[in-house]
């Protein structure tokens, strides 16, 4: 029987917008990140006969949700991004990279032209929570 091993603190994740800059993080707060991809590579269409014809779609959007404590650095930097990309011109907006590196399961997602999908919910209550930032990608590459 074979064994195989898996740990968080393994994977990191970079974001980085040429006017904001880059923030690294492996840990610190963070406590997920999960790429979804959008787009159905395939589309089928059946005819009244019954006949398939089958669409291969070359869409490659998708979305990264990063979940993290309300108080991490990532969040500070969430927000200073959001806020620097509301008031840039709309050439800046999908200019953000973001690269999820898993070295031990040989993971590396590459999602470009991303963006906010929309400011995380603001929990607040006795104990700190965690907040959930959705972006948007124009581009995932899963290698």
């Amino acid at each position: 029987m074979s064994t195989t091993t898996y740990s968080f603190g393994d994977v990191s994740v970079s974001i980085s917008h040429p006017s904001v800059g880059q923030h690294v993080v492996s840990g610190e707060g963070l406590g997920g990140i999960s790429v979804t991809m959008t787009t159905e590579r395939t589309v089928q269409d059946v005819a009244a006969d019954g006949s398939i014809m089958v669409s291969k779609i070359k869409g490659r959007n998708g979305g990264v949700a990063l979940t993290m404590q309300q108080t991490s650095d990532l969040n500070k930097w969430l927000k200073r991004w959001y806020n620097h990309l509301e008031s840039a011109s709309t050439s800046q907006w999908a200019k953000t990279k973001v690269i999820v590196r898993s070295p031990v399961m040989g993971d590396l997602v590459t999602a470009t032209g991303v963006s906010p999908q929309k400011l995380p919910d603001k929990p607040w209550q006795a104990q700190g929570q965690n907040v959930v930032w959705n972006l948007m990608a124009a581009d995932i590459q899963q290698d």
